[in-house]
C-alpha cells in the first residue's frame, strides 16, 4: 500500500505548496504586492524586539483517494486494483526569534490514513485475508533562519508505521539566499531506514509446527520476520528571480537503495503456469533532475510549469511535464486549473501475466514498472479573506481540490482534498 500512500499524501502536499505560494500577503502588512511569483525576505532591523515561542499557524489537510485498475501485482499483474484512502494530516508550525535575528521555526506534523485494497484480501488464495489497513506516520522537523544573512539550516525526523511496513527517517537541509535575496542555493541530505514485514503468498507461507496445530497442516501468521531496506538521497536546488515577473528553479536529486527491493506479497506467474514471489535486485539508483519557471502575468494570474527527467539503473526512463494557472478572481478567492502529463519506459526486469522465464533472475509483474503513459488534472479552488473564512478570524484559509488520474494500464483514480489553514 505504501505507492498508494504517496499518492496521496503527493497530493496533499501540492495543495500546501500551492497556497504557500499563494500566501495572502494582504493580511500581513508587508508591502508587497498581494498576488507574486515570489516575494523576496525583507530585514528590518529598527526597533527589533526578540519574539517568544508563539503558534505561527496550524495546517489540517484531509483527502479521500479512490482507485480501480486489472493489473493487480498481489495477484501476478491480472486483478482488481480497487483502492480507497482516507488521509488526515494535521501540522503545527512553532515559532521563536532571538535577539541574534535568528529566526527559529519548530515543525510538528502527525499523520493517519486508513485504506481498503481489495487485491490485499487475496494474499490468501481463497481471498480470505484483511482488505483493509492503517498507517500512522509522525514527523519533526526544526529549522533556524538568520534573517540578516539569509542563511537557513535545519533537521528533521520522520517515522512512517503500517502493518507490513516501518520506516525511521532523517534529514539535514541547507538554504543560503543570495545577497540582494533574488536568488537561494537549498541543499538536502536525507535517509530512509524501512523494514519490510515478510508476509508471502498463502501457498508459500511456511507450515506451523506449534502444538496446537496437529501435523503442522496449517499455515503460520504470527511470526512474519522482516528485512531491511535503506534509501539515500542528495537533493540541491537553485532559484532565482529574473525580474519582477519571472522566477526559474533547477532542481537535482541522486537516491541510492540498498535491501530488500522487491514486495514478498507480489506474486509472479511464469510462462508454464507455476508462480512464485516477485524477486528484484537489492540495489537501485535513481537520477531525476528538473527545472520549474513561474510568470506573473499581471494582477490575477501566475503560471507555474514544472518538467523533471528521471533515469534509473533498473532501466526506467520518464518524462513529467506540469502545468497550473492559479487565477484570481477576487481579492480573496482564486481558483487554480492544472495539468500533469508522465510517460516512462519499462523496468528490464517486468513482464506482464505468464511471460516471465523460469530461467531468469529477477522478475516482477508489478505494472508500477511497466511502460505508460499518464495525465493528471483537476482543478483548485482556495478562499482567504482578511476577516478570516465564514468570518472565523483564526481561520485564515480554505482550499479545496480535486484531481483525476488516468493511465493507459486502464488504471483511473479520484482524489479530492479539504485544506484548512489556522493562525
Amino acid at each position: 500500500m505504501r505507492k498508494v500512500y504517496l499518492s496521496v499524501i503527493g497530493f496533499s502536499l501540492l495543495c500546501r505548496l500551492n497556497a504557500s505560494a499563494q500566501a495572502s500577503k494582504e493580511n500581513k502588512p508587508t508591502g508587497t504586492a498581494p498576488f507574486t511569483v515570489s516575494a523576496p525576505a525583507q530585514t528590518d532591523t529598527t526597533g527589533y524586539k526578540p519574539r517568544t515561542l508563539h503558534v505561527d499557524e496550524i495546517d489540517f489537510v484531509t483527502s479521500y483517494y479512490g482507485q480501480t485498475g486489472n493489473h493487480s501485482a498481489v495477484t501476478g499483474g491480472i486483478g482488481t486494483e480497487k483502492v480507497t484512502d482516507i488521509a488526515n494530516g494535521l501540522t503545527l508550525n512553532l515559532v521563536w526569534q532571538n535577539k541574534a535575528y535568528i529566526k527559529n521555526t519548530l515543525e510538528l506534523g502527525l499523520g493517519f490514513d486508513y485504506h481498503s485494497a481489495a487485491s490485499q484480501a487475496f494474499v490468501s488464495k481463497t481471498g480470505a485475508s484483511s482488505p483493509t489497513g492503517t498507517r500512522l506516520y509522525p514527523s519533526l522537523d526544526w529549522t533556524a533562519e538568520n534573517t540578516k544573512t539569509g542563511t537557513s539550516y535545519g533537521v528533521g525526523a520522520y517515522y512512517s508505521g503500517e502493518f507490513n511496513y516501518q520506516s525511521l527517517g532523517a534529514d539535514l537541509h541547507f538554504s543560503q539566499k543570495t545577497s540582494d535575496r533574488n536568488g537561494e542555493f537549498s541543499a538536502k541530505l536525507q535517509g530512509y531506514f524501512d523494514k519490510v514485514t515478510l508476509i508471502y503468498p498463502s501457498e508459500f507461507e511456511p507450515a506451523d509446527n506449534s502444538p496446537g496445530n496437529f501435523g503442522g497442516e496449517g499455515r503460520g501468521h504470527h511470526d512474519y520476520g522482516s528485512s531491511p531496506r535503506t534509501t539515500l538521497s542528495g537533493s540541491l536546488s537553485y532559484s532565482q528571480m529574473i525580474n519582477s515577473r519571472l522566477q526559474v528553479m533547477f532542481l537535482g536529486d541522486v537516491v541510492t537503495q540498498h535491501g530488500f527491493l522487491s514486495l514478498p506479497f507480489h506474486r509472479v506467474y511464469f510462462s508454464n503456469g507455476k508462480d512464485t514471489i516477485e524477486r528484484l535486485p537489492s540495489s537501485r539508483f535513481k537520477l531525476p533532475v528538473g527545472f520549474r519557471l513561474n510568470y506573473f502575468l499581471g494582477d490575477n494570474i501566475i503560471l507555474r510549469s514544472y518538467y523533471r527527467y528521471y533515469t534509473d539503473n533498473w532501466g526506467i526512463r520518464s518524462n513529467t511535464a506540469g502545468i497550473e494557472v492559479p487565477y484570481k478572481i477576487t481579492p480573496f478567492f482564486s481558483v487554480s486549473p492544472f495539468y500533469r502529463y508522465y510517460n516512462q519506459s519499462a523496468a528490464k526486469y517486468f513482464a506482464p501475466y505468464q511471460t516471465h522465464n523460469e530461467s531468469e533472475q529477477y522478475f516482477s509483474s508489478n505494472y508500477e514498472y511497466a511502460k505508460f503513459t499518464s495525465q493528471f488534472f483537476g482543478v483548485g479552488f482556495r478562499l482567504a479573506p482578511p476577516t478570516g473564512v465564514f468570518g472565523l478570524q483564526n481561520l485564515h484559509e480554505l482550499e479545496i481540490r480535486y484531481g483525476h488520474y488516468t493511465q493507459t494500464t486502464d488504471l483511473v483514480s479520484n482524489v479530492i482534498s479539504l485544506n484548512l489553514g489556522f493562525k
